[in-house]
C-alpha cells in the first residue's frame, strides 16, 4: 500500500471485501445490472446547485438503500454529511466497506478513464452526502478562473 492510500484508508476507515475479478460472492440481481449495461451519469439524487464549470448534487441514503450502479467519467469530490456504513461494488467486482465519520471527503480523479460502481447504505443511520462534480478541463483555464474572479468582484455587486 503506498502512502497515499495508506493515508487515505485510515481518513476513511475503508476495507476491501471481496478482490477485483472475482464476482462468486455477487448477488446475481447485481451482477444483471452490470450486465444490462444501463448506467446513469447522475452522481446523485438532486441537484443542488450547477454552472456551466461544476454541479453539486445531493445524496441522502436511508438505511438499507442503494443508488443503482453509476458511470463516472467527470473528477468530483465528495463530503460526507453524517456517520455511517457503506458498501461500493465495482464493475471489477470489488467490493469496498467504508465507514465514514462527518466531514470525511475525498477528490476522485476520472481523468481519460472512466468508473463504475455503486453505493449502498448498509449502516442504521440515514446518510448525506454533498458531491462536487467538475465538468471538465475547462474549468482550470486560466482565463475563465480570471473572468469568475472578476465577475464576483465587490465592484460588481
Amino acid at each position: 500500500m503506498t502512502n497515499k492510500e495508506n493515508q487515505k484508508a485510515k481518513i476513511l476507515k475503508y476495507v476491501a471485501i471481496n478482490d477485483a475479478g472475482n464476482f462468486n460472492t455477487w448477488n446475481p440481481a447485481h451482477l444483471r445490472e452490470l450486465k444490462n449495461n444501463e448506467f446513469s451519469p447522475d452522481l446523485g439524487q438532486r441537484i443542488l446547485f450547477e454552472n456551466e464549470y461544476l454541479r453539486i448534487w445531493e445524496v441522502v441514503l436511508l438505511p438499507k438503500e442503494r443508488l443503482p450502479f453509476r458511470k463516472m467519467e467527470l473528477d468530483y469530490c465528495w463530503v460526507a454529511g453524517s456517520e455511517g456504513m457503506v458498501i461500493s461494488r465495482y464493475s471489477d467486482g470489488k467490493i469496498v466497506l467504508m465507514h465514514l465519520e462527518k466531514g470525511d471527503s475525498e477528490f476522485l480523479d476520472h481523468e481519460k478513464k472512466h468508473a463504475i460502481y455503486d453505493l449502498e447504505n448498509v449502516g442504521q443511520d440515514t446518510l448525506f452526502f454533498q458531491m462536487t462534480q467538475y465538468k471538465g478541463e475547462q474549468l482550470f483555464v486560466k482565463e475563465k478562473i480570471q473572468e469568475g474572479i472578476k465577475r464576483n468582484t465587490a465592484r460588481d455587486l
